[in-house]
């Protein structure tokens, strides 16, 4: 029997469909009704679509209009983000509407297209690689929800399905107010779905995009708390993986940021779920150690961070590219141009902060997420109250002379002293100069106290050299 060509094994539910309302030729009529009769599971989509054809028609008409919808508006930007958007829609928007008919049920909740176990489908909120977003309600909770429905595609392959029920268990693991919760996973039906909270909100991503950088009071609010939130995953062992701006909703009416989309995240020692060789997560902020396709830690996500805060502050990510594999060269090996050349009114502390979280190399950024959470909590008290003192991690390092200069000043001026006693000097009226060079905004209270204690020394020199440098010592620190 010749079989649909794209499903060889059963007629597709576009053809099933047809079939029903009559719209196929003769020969495709004939396959579908052959195969029906031999094909329980196609006999009951059959019956399915018969008994309630226009509530199917009415769902795959509403699912296309709002995804095309939401897919216009996603990539109405510049033409590098409609590249970076194309590259993780991985499914096309008719795919999507008609994969939902496959697994929603009818019902009779005015203003709803389906039903999912539970759960009132109310509306698309969004999709992406890994499967769609709907708005629903549970009527037993009377409460709003988002359900995130896996993508068939995804669905069959066994890593893929691991991979997206181990978001449910990462998120489920962390709670805490920054973190978006879930409230309950079914992996039984035939696409797996998970349930979360429906929250008045928007991405950063959304709002960087609509409004440009953010003001520095807002960039430093956020931040704290998506620190906050990573220091908690941390904690339970969790690195996230994939840190960008588009998984952190802000919460409209109130100040609340939240860090979402654990989908890639895995325990840090675990290897199964990542094979060696693939890389997974935003190219635009990765860490240099995941585009190599190596090992990661916590420190991982820093690196994420800090292309975040930098995008926040600016309104662009830090590596950019005409494609992923130049951005990945610029992340491994170009170092990011500075926040300042590019937006001249943020401080330099801020740059200093975000220059050390994109470190190349893991070592050098910051111990762990809750450190840095402490930091920008000492920035944002330092701008809403300037007399509030910066962390000393951001501040310059004051210039200290070594002990090693000290003394190499002493064997000058020892040198001066001898061939003044040799040749008969008064070595009392010797004294030590400050070389010009040294500003003196650098000659503060700990080196006066060095100064005098190398000075003590060198009378004792001098002394042994003269016993009359002992009549008239002099003050070596006020030269």
């Amino acid at each position: 029997m010749k079989r649909d060509t794209q499903h060889p094994k059963h007629p597709s539910d576009e053809v099933l469909a047809a079939s029903v309302r009559g719209d196929v030729d003769m020969a495709t009529e004939d396959r579908v009704s052959e195969h029906v009769e031999q094909c329980e599971t196609c006999r009951q989509k059959l019956e399915s679509f018969a008994s309630d054809g226009h509530s199917r028609e009415r769902i795959v008409s509403v699912l296309r209009h709002e995804c095309e919808f939401i897919h216009s508006s996603s990539v109405g930007g510049t033409t590098e983000n409609h590249a970076i958007d194309s590259a993780d829609d991985l499914a096309p928007r008719a795919s999507i509407a008609d994969f939902a008919v496959t697994f929603l049920e009818p019902t009779d909740r005015p203003g709803a297209i389906g039903r999912l176990g539970a759960f009132e489908v109310l509306s698309v909120i969004g999709y992406g690689g890994m499967g769609i977003v709907f708005r629903g309600f549970q009527e037993e909770l009377n409460r709003p929800v988002a359900i995130k429905v896996m993508s068939p595609h995804l669905a069959s392959n066994p890593l893929a399905r691991k991979r997206f029920l181990r978001e449910a268990q990462a998120t489920a693991a962390i709670v805490h107010p920054n973190v978006m919760p879930i409230l309950s996973v079914s992996e039984k039906s035939s696409l797996p779905f998970l349930v979360m909270p429906f929250v008045a909100c928007h991405s950063l991503q959304e709002r960087i995009s609509s409004g440009g950088p953010l003001p520095i009071v807002e960039v430093l609010r956020i931040g704290v708390q998506v620190a906050a939130a990573l220091a908690a995953a941390h904690k339970q062992g969790l690195v996230h993986r994939d840190v960008k701006p588009a998984n952190i909703l802000l919460e409209r009416g109130i100040d609340r940021a939240m860090l979402t989309d654990f989908g890639l995240a895995r325990a840090a020692d675990d290897v199964t779920v990542t094979r060696s060789g693939v890389i997974a997560g935003t190219p635009q902020y990765m860490s240099p150690e995941q585009a190599r396709g190596e090992p990661i830690d916590a420190r991982s996500d820093l690196f994420s961070f800090g292309s975040v805060i930098y995008a926040m502050a600016t309104g662009r990510p830090p590596f950019r590219g005409e494609t992923s594999y130049g951005i990945l060269r610029k992340i491994t090996d170009h170092k990011h141009r500075s926040m300042q050349s590019v937006n001249e009114t943020l401080p330099a502390w801020l740059d200093t902060l975000v220059d050390r979280l994109l470190s190349k190399q893991a070592a050098e950024r910051f111990a762990d997420a809750e450190e840095v959470q402490h930091i920008l909590e000492a920035c944002l008290a330092h701008v809403q109250r300037p007399g509030t003192p910066m962390p000393s991690q951001l501040v310059p390092a004051k210039r200290r002379f070594s002990r090693a200069w000290l003394w190499s000043a002493a064997f000058v001026g020892i040198c001066v002293i001898a061939p003044a006693y040799w040749f008969g000097g008064d070595v009392s009226t010797v004294s030590i100069a400050l070389p010009p060079e040294v500003p003196k905004s650098l000659w503060d209270d700990d080196f006066d106290h060095q100064v005098n204690e190398l000075s003590n020394e060198i009378d004792a020199l001098a002394t042994q050299i003269d016993p009359r440098a002992t009549a008239a010592p002099s003050d070596h620190s006020k030269h």
